[in-house]
C-alpha cells in the first residue's frame, strides 16, 4: 500500500497539492470575485439582494468607517453577532479589509457565554442585531467595548420593506427586548458615513489572523481557534479543487445557505468558496421555520445546498419539500455531524442528487476529508483527505497504525489552525510536535484511503452539528447552590443526533428537574441545554475522584434498553 493510498482514489482532475500561494489573503479572493462578477447577485436575504459590486462598495464603506474611527489597529478583534442577513457578509468583508480579526459569535448566546467570548478574545468592538442587544447590555456590566454597531433585521431590504420588517419584528412579534447601549451607532449610519471615505488597503499575508472561531476544542470551555488568512485561503483552494470534477459553472451557481454563517462550515463552504466562483448565496434566516424555508427555496433553481443530517431529515419529512424542482441540483454536501444512511438514501430518491459526506473541524478551517464529488451512493465514510492534506490513524502512544486498525484520526495540512488563542498548553495537547492535529475521533482507514469515523475519543456531545462540551455544562451547573455534582453525557435523539442529559447529585433535597432546566435556560444557548435530568445519590468516579462519564453512559444505556 502506498504512503498516501487516497491519491489513487482521487477523481480525475483533482491535484495532490492545492495552489495555496495563489492569494495572499481572503481579501484578494474577494477582490478577484468582485472584478469578475461585479453585476452578478452575490447574496439574497428575504427577497432583497446585493451584487458583488454592491458587496464591494458596502464592505469598503464599512472598512473606511472603521479606519476613520481611529479606534482600531491591524489585528484587533471585533465580534459579529447576527444570523444570516445581508449585513453579515458586508460586516465580515469590511472587517477583513480593515485588517481586523472577525470573532464569530452565536446570536443566541446567553450573557455568560457572550461575556466569556468578549473577554477571552479581547474584542474591541461588536456588530450585533438589536434582537440580542439586551444580552450585550447585561454582558457589558463586566466587559467594555470601544465600538458597538447595532443593526435591525430589515436594514438592508430597501424602503418600504425595511420599515415594514423592522416594525413587525419589534412591535408585532416583540422580538426586540428593551435595551440601552449608550454610545452605540447604527449599521446604516456607518455605511452612510463610510461611503464618502477612502478605504486604505491593508497589507495582509498568510500569517495574519482572519478569524477567531470559538470551539470547545478537545476539552473544556470555549477556546478561540486562530484561523489565519493562510489557513482560510488554503481551505478555499482545497475545496475549489475538489469541486472541479463536477459540472460547476463559474458565475452561474445558486447555493442554499441554511446553516448559520457564523458556523465554520457555512462560513468557508458557502460564504467564501462559493463567492470565489461567483455563486449566489440564498441566505435562510430561520431554517427551523420549514414552511418559510421551503417557500424561499421554491423561488430559485438552486444548484447546491449544504447542511447537517438533521436539516436534511427535517426537509425530507415535509411534503412541500418533495414538490420542489430539483432539476438543477448538482451538489448536496453534508457535514457537521454523521450523515445517516437512511437520510442519504431518501435524499437521493427525492432529489436525484447524492448526499456527499464531508468531515472537518473548526480547527481545520474546516474541511479535512470529503467524499469525491463524483460519488453516487452513500458509503458510510467521511471521504478522502483533500489536496495538500495528510491524514493518519494513531494509537495511544502516537504510533501510526495500518489500514483497518482503529485509532485516533490525525490531520496535517495548511488549513490546520495556528493554535488556540492565548492557550499554549491546550494547543500543545491538540497539535503535536510533528504538526499533527489530534481530532479526538476514532477512525479506520481502508486500503483505498477512505476514512470512516467509528467512535469519539473524547466526551464531546454533537447536537445538530454543534459541539457541546460536558466540562462547560458541568462547571456551570455546579455553580447552582442546590447542586453538589454533575455528570453530563450525550444520549441519542432522532431529531438532533444527540441531546445533553445530566446526572445530578443534589445538595438541596428540594431541588427539582424544573429548577435545573430553568437554570440551564438562563445560562446556555438552546442546543447546549440538557433535555433530560436524572437525580442520583452518587456519580461513578476513578480512584482519584474523576467523574467517569463513560460509566455514566453505560449505566444510562442499560436503563434505556431495559
Amino acid at each position: 500500500m502506498t504512503a498516501k493510498p487516497w491519491l489513487d482514489s482521487y477523481p480525475e482532475g483533482v491535484p495532490e497539492f492545492a495552489d495555496i500561494d495563489a492569494y495572499d489573503s481572503i481579501v484578494d479572493v474577494i477582490d478577484e470575485s468582485v472584478e469578475k462578477y461585479r453585476d452578478r447577485v452575490a447574496f439574497v436575504s428575504m427577497g432583497a439582494s446585493i451584487t458583488f459590486g454592491e458587496l464591494d462598495e458596502y464592505s469598503c464603506a464599512f472598512a473606511a468607517w472603521l479606519q476613520a474611527s481611529g479606534k482600531f489597529q491591524k489585528g484587533d478583534r471585533v465580534a459579529v453577532m447576527m444570523p444570516n442577513l445581508l449585513q453579515y457578509p458586508i460586516a465580515v468583508f469590511g472587517l477583513l479589509r480593515a485588517g481586523l480579526v472577525v470573532v464569530n459569535t452565536n446570536p443566541l448566546y446567553t450573557r455568560r457565554e457572550l461575556q466569556h467570548q468578549l473577554e477571552d478574545s479581547g474584542a474591541k468592538g461588536i456588530i450585533i442585531i438589536e434582537n440580542f442587544a439586551n444580552t450585550l447590555e447585561k454582558a457589558l456590566k463586566n466587559v467594555s467595548l470601544d465600538v458597538i454597531i447595532t443593526t435591525r433585521a430589515g436594514d438592508m431590504l430597501g424602503f418600504p420593506k425595511s420599515l415594514i420588517v423592522n416594525s413587525v419584528v419589534k412591535y408585532v412579534k416583540k422580538m426586540v427586548p428593551a435595551f440601552s447601549l449608550p454610545g452605540s451607532v447604527t449599521f446604516s449610519s456607518v455605511l452612510k458615513s463610510g461611503a464618502g471615505k477612502t478605504c486604505e488597503k491593508v497589507s495582509l499575508g498568510h500569517e495574519d489572523l482572519a478569524f477567531l472561531q470559538y470551539t470547545g476544542g478537545t476539552t473544556g470551555v470555549a477556546k478561540g481557534a486562530m484561523l489565519s488568512h493562510g489557513n482560510m485561503v488554503a481551505n478555499m483552494q482545497q475545496a475549489h479543487h475538489w469541486l472541479e470534477p463536477s459540472d460547476i459553472e463559474v458565475g452561474k451557481e445558486i447555493i442554499i445557505t441554511a446553516l448559520p454563517l457564523y458556523h465554520i462550515f457555512a462560513l468557508t463552504a458557502n460564504c467564501l468558496v462559493y463567492a470565489k466562483i461567483g455563486a449566489t448565496n440564498i441566505l435562510i434566516l430561520n431554517p427551523r421555520d420549514l414552511p418559510a424555508f421551503i417557500k424561499e427555496m421554491s423561488k430559485y433553481k438552486f444548484t447546491a445546498i449544504t447542511g447537517v443530517n438533521t436539516l436534511f431529515n427535517a426537509l425530507l419529512n415535509n411534503e412541500s419539500f418533495k414538490q420542489l424542482d430539483f432539476s438543477s441540483l448538482k451538489i448536496t454536501l453534508g457535514g457537521g455531524m454523521a450523515v445517516q444512511e437512511s437520510v442519504a438514501q431518501e435524499w437521493k430518491e427525492v432529489t436525484g442528487c447524492p448526499l456527499i459526506e464531508a468531515y472537518g473541524l473548526t480547527e481545520t478551517s474546516p474541511a479535512a476529508c470529503i467524499n469525491p464529488i463524483t460519488t453516487t451512493d452513500y458509503n458510510g465514510a467521511i471521504g478522502l483527505p483533500i489536496s495538500s492534506t495528510d491524514a493518519c490513524i494513531k494509537d495511544e502512544d502516537g504510533n501510526m497504525l495500518p489500514a483497518g486498525e482503529r485509532g485516533e484520526l490525525c490531520i496535517r495540512g495548511p488549513q490546520v489552525m495556528q493554535g488556540y488563542w492565548q492557550r499554549e498548553e491546550a494547543t500543545a495537547k491538540t497539535i503535536d510536535s510533528d504538526n499533527w492535529l489530534h481530532t479526538g475521533d476514532v477512525a479506520i482507514m481502508d486500503e483505498k484511503g477512505y476514512f470512516t469515523i467509528v467512535d469519539r475519543l473524547k466526551d464531546m456531545i454533537l447536537v445538530s452539528g454543534f459541539n457541546v462540551y460536558p466540562n462547560e455544562i458541568e462547571n456551570v451547573l455546579v455553580s447552582h447552590p442546590g447542586i453538589l455534582e454533575v455528570g453530563a453525557i450525550g444520549i441519542p435523539d432522532e431529531h438532533s443526533g444527540e441531546v445533553v442529559k445530566v446526572y445530578v447529585v443534589r445538595k438541596d433535597p428540594s431541588l427539582t428537574e424544573a429548577d435545573v432546566i430553568q437554570f440551564c435556560r438562563e445560562n446556555f444557548t438552546g442546543y447546549k441545554r440538557p433535555k433530560a435530568v436524572a437525580f442520583v445519590d452518587e456519580l461513578p468516579k476513578s480512584n482519584v475522584g474523576k467523574i467517569l462519564r463513560r460509566e455514566i453512559r453505560e449505566q444510562d444505556e442499560q436503563v434505556r434498553s431495559a
